[in-house]
């Protein structure tokens, strides 16, 4: 992946087939094995941030734990892991319960940061619950000692719970970051650290209006990759909302005998030149599969030095068991996208990996920029 971005982003016009792609595994080592929860959550739920990060020389990972015995929905803990010169050790633990896995940031000056969800709960919860969103300091030097609580400032008293949809950014040389966690299906909460310690602003990002559904409503947009670089603030997500389409909705009720069924269908950006004192600007849709019941899902997002956003973002045209009965015209194609934005226009798209019906190849998923 590494030659085929490279050589794309130099200018080089490139769509990938299964003989483009070598891989060579330099090292493979199991860092923790996971049991699934049952809550509807995993280690990758916020495959939009990370739970790897290095500082300096020593590299940590944030694993999710099912705890036995426990219901669903808050039935995990986190663990941190560090990697030293003897491989992985486990050097911390969660003494609580949450439901989602725990994203991890890192500065340059060797703080290194836990976004954590923990439950307000006691005893059994098979249901939901309050959750208080915090992030935990770590010293690299010394990840067993026990870290510190930055208890993040929201406005006014939002009421968290344990899908906390949450995303965590930081700029690592300015030793500042900023925390979303989504609000039911209306908004997210976010609050930003400036380099002096201080929670200095605060505020809501409302979800885009889907005027276009049957009933219209916002948009809830999740899995979102976000970057903070000298506190100019990029956000991009996929929507995430019930089947917003009733003949559609209950087609699939009668397929699957849910009463649910999510879209994933719409991806939007957005974002601030300074989150300390501009608001994010008007949502931009950069890809929708909404008219044929298609899936949209985020992969990696690069702010360069220039100021230019890079997005990548996999795709799917339709959803096939739909296809007979709603389009039955439409073709099938599988896409791994990128696009760059500048100023909030859309300047360059393309495919980097594509197969279609008719030329079907490689299925490329879970971009990332190297």
């Amino acid at each position: 992946m590494k030659t085929l971005f490279a050589a794309f982003l130099l200018g080089v016009p490139l769509i990938a087939g299964a003989a483009d792609f070598a891989p060579v595994v330099e090292i493979e080592e199991d860092v923790y094995a996971f049991t699934d929860a049952g809550n509807g959550a995993g280690p990758m739920w916020c495959a939009g941030s990370t739970t790897l990060v290095r500082a300096g020389d020593q590299v940590f990972a944030s694993g999710l734990e099912t705890v036995a015995g426990a219901p669903p929905l808050n039935n995990c803990r986190w663990i941190l892991f560090h990697r030293g010169a003897g491989g992985w050790e486990r050097v911390r633990v969660d003494e609580g319960l949450t439901r989602e896995p725990a994203p991890l940031a890192a500065f340059y000056d060797g703080r290194v940061l836990l976004s954590v969800n923990p439950t307000l709960g006691v005893g059994p919860q098979p249901k939901a619950g309050p959750a208080r969103p915090d992030v935990l300091q770590f010293a690299a030097g010394n990840p067993t000692a026990s870290p510190v609580a930055l208890a993040p400032a929201w406005q006014g008293t939002p009421r968290f719970t344990e899908h906390s949809y949450r995303s965590f950014a930081a700029d690592g040389a300015a030793g500042e970051f900023v925390l979303f966690q989504n609000v039911g299906y209306t908004h997210a909460e976010w609050t930003f650290r400036d380099r002096t310690g201080q929670w200095s602003a605060r505020g809501q990002l409302p979800w885009p209006w889907g005027a276009e559904y049957d009933k219209p409503q916002p948009a809830r947009v999740c899995y979102p990759t976000v970057a903070v670089q000298g506190r100019a603030v990029h956000f991009c997500g996929v929507s995430d909302i019930v089947e917003p389409y009733g003949a559609w909705r209950e087609f699939k009720r009668e397929l699957t005998g849910r009463e649910w069924d999510y879209d994933f269908r719409r991806l939007f950006y957005t974002w601030t030149p300074d989150i300390t004192k501009e608001p994010f600007a008007g949502w931009i849709e950069i890809a929708s599969r909404d008219k044929t019941a298609g899936w949209i899902m985020p992969g990696d997002l690069w702010l360069a030095p220039d100021g230019e956003v890079h997005l990548l973002w996999s795709e799917r045209a339709i959803d096939e068991r739909l296809r007979a009965k709603f389009f039955p015209e439409a073709k099938q194609s599988h896409a791994l996208n990128y696009a760059v934005v500048r100023g909030g226009r859309v300047v360059r798209r393309r495919p980097l990996v594509a197969s279609t019906e008719d030329r079907p190849g490689v299925i490329g998923s879970g971009g990332r920029f190297q």
